[in-house]
């Protein structure tokens, strides 16, 4: 769960004590109400998949506060959500006495989620694959996920949303793998692949 307890827990790990208002900032920002899937929800999902597979992370912690911050900034309108998110944790956990080698990594790993890029790092790949792990959910968690991200761009026009939503899930499909590593592609590859295959036929029609 996305709770406190968990937050402080990951700090401690860390060895490391962050501002005491961070982590209601961060409540804040997934609580924004422009948002549908990018929520506290997604985050708590996330935590799952990474408890799931924690014997499989470099240096846990760092994929825990990667994961906190990576969708911390979220605007559809805008392009630059990653980064900024990447920014605001490198200089949190620099003004908190952090190494500047472990916030560069933390940082890194945020970065990645834009996902128009290759992993260079096992923890990378790993990360990829948590923020991924939607498309292989059940049918109906996917099937809310898609109604979730169309609410999120509400702003955009129908037949827009439609071109530029099947771009993006046919560019998954191309890939010879969905998944980095082999814990995610055993349990979700064949199932993501379906929901990805079934989501551009609704989109087409």
């Amino acid at each position: 769960m996305a709770t406190r307890d968990r937050w402080s827990r990951c700090w401690r790990r860390l060895g490391a004590r962050p501002p005491a208002a961070l982590f209601d900032a961060l409540v804040s920002c997934y609580a924004e109400p422009h948002r549908a899937y990018h929520t506290l929800e997604h985050l708590r999902e996330c935590f799952e998949h990474l408890d799931g597979a924690a014997a499989h992370a470099e240096r846990h912690v760092e994929v825990e506060l990667a994961l906190w911050f990576h969708d911390a900034i979220y605007d559809t309108r805008a392009l630059d959500n990653e980064a900024r998110s990447a920014l605001w944790a490198y200089e949190v956990l620099v003004d908190a006495g952090v190494s500047r080698a472990t916030a560069r990594r933390v940082s890194d790993l945020i970065l990645v989620t834009k996902h128009d890029g290759t992993a260079q790092t096992g923890d990378q790949a790993l990360l990829l694959d948590i923020d991924l792990a939607i498309l292989g959910a059940d049918e109906a968690r996917f099937d809310a996920y898609e109604q979730q991200i169309r609410r999120e761009y509400a702003w955009v026009e129908e037949p827009e949303f439609r071109a530029t939503r099947s771009g993006i899930l046919k560019s998954f499909l191309e890939r010879p793998a969905l998944y980095l590593t082999q814990h995610f592609g055993d349990r979700f590859e064949d199932e993501a692949r379906r929901n990805l295959a079934r989501s551009l036929e609704k989109l087409s029609s």
